[in-house]
């Protein structure tokens, strides 16, 4: 008897321990639900801007969502521009957001490739980004930049908002169309 009071006590905490389901990183859940949108089409506008004389202001917004094997790309056409695309990565460091500024001819804009990294916490559908080095370094007034993206429950409302200084600057709403 002496011995299988250890042996029980051994076994109940490798089945405890066994037993114990990993972790869920709401990071891989938001990447999972970008990736379950592919080829989905959204349009619709700005809903709110600090400036409503801004260049997005009474203009149609479009993306249509790509996926690739080393992310997810939303090629974002303004008006007639389609100079921007916001890259969605998952490196190690964490869930990554990126602003991809081309211009006609396909070469870098100055102003490109800033964003930073989701800041925890988000969901499968809504995570938020805080502006990086980078992006401070480039972006004058930029480095308390958070984005935020959305999808709603049912997933036809994908929202992009920026907000700046812990004030709402811009944000678009964008609606899934049939197809």
């Amino acid at each position: 008897m002496k011995y299988f009071l250890p042996i029980l006590a051994g076994a109940w905490l490798l089945t405890g321990c066994a037993a114990a389901p990993a972790p869920v990183d709401a990071r891989d859940l938001f990447m999972t639900t970008l990736q379950g949108m592919c080829s989905q089409r959204f349009e619709g506008g700005q809903a709110y801007a600090i400036d409503p004389r801004n260049d997005f202001a009474g203009k149609r917004i479009s993306t249509q969502v790509v996926c690739t094997d080393a992310g997810v790309r939303m090629p974002v056409v303004v008006g007639d521009d389609r100079s921007r695309t916001w890259i969605f990565t998952r490196p190690p460091a964490g869930l990554e957001l990126r602003h991809d500024h081309r211009y006609p001819d396909g070469t870098p804009h100055a102003v490109t490739m800033y964003g930073g990294m989701a800041l925890g916490g988000g969901t499968a559908r809504s995570q938020s980004f805080l502006a990086d080095a980078h992006t401070a370094r480039l972006v004058p007034g930029a480095e308390t930049n958070v984005w935020t993206v959305r999808l709603s429950q049912d997933g036809t409302v994908l929202t992009y908002r920026l907000d700046r200084h812990a004030r709402p600057r811009a944000e678009f709403v964008l609606k899934r169309m049939p197809g």
